[in-house]
């Protein structure tokens, strides 16, 4: 199995139970999980905190401690930021846009070689140019 990277959307929807999300893909996530291959990126804490902070979405406790308990929970690894993610970021092949989140998340998956689990049009349609490998949700 390969070593699976949550977008933002798709960590929180996994942690909230979202029952929207198709179950081919909790069967992905749940998987990867049990096999310690399940990933975030680190700019994505901050996403969720950004996300928090503007009330896009409510969280029953505070932030960090809903990031830490949920972290916990899913079994879900934090790779963090690199000298060569933050490069890569700024250098992607093909055209790809400017969001700095988008960017972020992709270079780590390019650098550590992990498939990102999304429905972020711009990423999927990124991904056709095998750039970077997506699984849609």
């Amino acid at each position: 199995m390969k070593k699976i990277l949550l977008d933002t959307h798709a960590f929180i929807w996994h942690v909230n139970g979202d029952t929207t999300m198709p179950k081919s893909s909790r069967k992905i996530i749940d998987a990867a999980a049990q096999e310690g291959l399940l990933y975030l990126a680190a700019i994505s804490l901050w996403e969720v905190s950004m996300l928090s902070k503007k009330k896009r979405i409510l969280l029953e406790m505070p932030c960090l401690e809903w990031i830490n308990k949920s972290l916990e929970l899913t079994h879900t690894q934090i790779l963090s930021l690199t000298p060569s993610i933050a490069v890569e970021s700024c250098h992607l092949p093909g055209d790809f846009h400017d969001d700095p989140a988008d960017r972020l998340i992709v270079a780590t998956a390019r650098v550590e070689n992990v498939v990102i689990l999304t429905r972020d049009t711009r990423i999927l349609s990124y991904s056709q140019g095998r750039y970077v490998a997506t699984t849609k949700i």
